[in-house]
């Protein structure tokens, strides 16, 4: 039956567009991020006042990978659901001395890609339940560890169910969920910056000026922010596993594009230059010792300090209303981070959907259901493993920055082999432009690897509980790649395939 059916080309730009909007989500990730990037310091020494630099770092380096991808998909238009597992097959079959290694070229960036697609859905529901905790917590009521872990759970289950019932579906409901956060984000900036417009004479503001805001301090400080804020702008790249159900492929390379500029161009820096504006001495805090702590340290010491934020602009500017503004904005963060886990599910199985169909992993993952024409099975196992990352990630702090640090390793991984993969295939093109097809690649693959190499190092050396976290996602990620090795070996023996292929023809008859 899985051969009777087909994927069905339903996506136009905006379909493409708003599914990978949805995924990067600028409306979940700064109630998500805020407090880490405000408690980030290097050596004691606080580099929160380069917040809005280092984001404009990260989203120049997620366009360099953004490029590439978007090429990519332009140069393979029959990628189909593959998007970097194909490119990856594809690109080495264009070298002739290389070729021999195409076929573990596209195991290993298909089998890492894991880490971050099947990952990451389990991250985004624990960090839901996490969130209905804050929620309750504000009406004094504190949810248990099961309890969160039963959320999870349930979040996980939902978000399946949509993803099961096809893209289509998905995409409205990724219409809606950008609609809402982006009128949501908008309205709580423009307040922001309202408000420190109304007061200036009695607030005294972290950052003096608003140019200050946008003015880098250090340069390490730009450098450390941005290994934060790079994890804010990942996802764009889904649009390129949509290429089977988009009606054209230019769809799919301009959305590539089109939803990084939108979410990160424009609302992101939009939203982080109004909160960095907020931003005062007079908000307090008080840490675990009791002690009042209060501007950057205050939103370092917090749950929640957009949360906090939002409380105080509707107290002072919508007449006492800020407890009723925080849990609105609350509810919108949670609509938005079921969006993320339900694109980045969209994705994750259609990435496993082309390697079951190459026998590269279970051949029963690439069924197709009758009537929706979803990989079903695919869905199903993700769903499940979503849940119990989910519900392992609630456990404590140390439990989901490990999570997270997996799904960074898998992220950066992934994004640093599409580049190289992107310089090796324009390198074989007659007509190239030396800027995208060179330069662009080769930034954008240094740029990945210095981000994972430094988000690890900063994990490590930051000691204690972090340090743990970041330990178990070296682990996991060295015992995936041990797994990923003996599946690999015992599969090509089972199916009588040959690891290297004996010349460019072998390799496309078996591709």
């Amino acid at each position: 039956m899985a051969e009777q059916v087909e994927m069905k080309k339903t996506l136009g730009l905006t379909g493409v567009t708003v599914n990978a909007m949805a995924l990067i989500a600028p409306g979940a990730f700064l109630w998500l991020t805020f407090q880490m990037q405000a408690a980030q310091a290097v050596g004691g020494k606080s580099t929160a006042m380069d917040m809005f630099p280092g984001l404009v770092l990260a989203l120049c380096m997620a366009l360099l990978t953004a490029i590439s991808y978007a090429k990519l998909a332009t140069l393979y238009p029959e990628a189909g659901t593959g998007s970097s597992y194909y490119f990856a097959e594809h690109a080495f079959l264009s070298s002739e001395r290389l070729s021999v290694f195409s076929r573990i070229n596209k195991f290993v960036v298909g089998w890492f890609s894991h880490l971050y697609y099947w990952v990451y859905p389990g991250v985004m529901v624990g960090m839901f339940a996490v969130l209905v905790n804050y929620i309750t917590g504000q009406f004094g009521v504190a949810l248990s560890i099961p309890v969160q872990m039963l959320i999870a759970v349930v979040i996980a289950a939902v978000t399946g169910f949509v993803a099961f019932r096809g893209v289509s579906g998905s995409t409205a409901f990724s219409v809606v969920i950008n609609v809402i956060q982006i009128v949501t984000l908008v309205f709580i900036t423009v307040l922001a910056l309202a408000y420190r417009t109304a007061n200036p004479e009695h607030v005294v503001f972290v950052h003096k000026s608003l140019t200050d805001i946008i003015i880098p301090h250090s340069f390490s400080g730009v450098i450390f922010q941005s290994t934060i804020a790079i994890l804010l702008l990942v996802g764009f790249e889904s649009a390129t596993a949509l290429a089977a159900e988009s009606k054209s492929i230019k769809h799919v390379s301009r959305g590539t594009i089109l939803s990084l500029v939108l979410q990160g161009l424009i609302f992101y820096l939009f939203e982080y230059f109004g909160a960095n504006g907020w931003l005062n001495t007079s908000y307090s805090v008080k840490d675990s010792s009791g002690a009042l702590q209060h501007g950057i340290a205050a939103a370092a010491t917090s749950a929640a300090p957009i949360g906090d934020m939002v409380q105080n602009l509707g107290n002072v500017l919508l007449n006492n209303s800020g407890f009723i503004c925080m849990i609105v904005v609350a509810v919108s963060v949670g609509i938005a981070v079921f969006g993320t886990t339900l694109s980045c599910m969209n994705t994750g199985v259609r990435v496993t959907y082309a390697m079951a169909k190459d026998e590269e992993m279970p051949t029963v993952l690439n069924a197709l259901h009758v009537k929706h024409a979803t990989p079903h099975t695919a869905v199903f196992i993700i769903t499940v493993a979503s849940a119990i990352i989910g519900a392992f990630a609630v456990i404590n702090v140390t439990t989901l920055t490990a999570v997270t640090y997996i799904s960074n390793i898998g992220t950066f991984l992934l994004y640093g082999m599409t580049n190289l993969i992107a310089l090796m295939a324009f390198s074989k093109q007659p007509k190239r432009n030396p800027i995208t097809a060179i330069i662009v690649p080769i930034l954008g693959a240094l740029a990945n690897v210095g981000m994972l190499v430094a988000v690890i190092l900063l994990g490590i050396f930051a000691g204690g509980a972090t340090m743990i976290s970041a330990l178990i996602a070296i682990g996991v990620s060295l015992v995936w790649l041990i797994i990923g090795v003996a599946y690999f070996r015992i599969n090509s023996k089972k199916t009588g395939r040959d690891i290297l292929l004996k010349s460019p023809a072998d390799a496309v008859a078996r591709s």
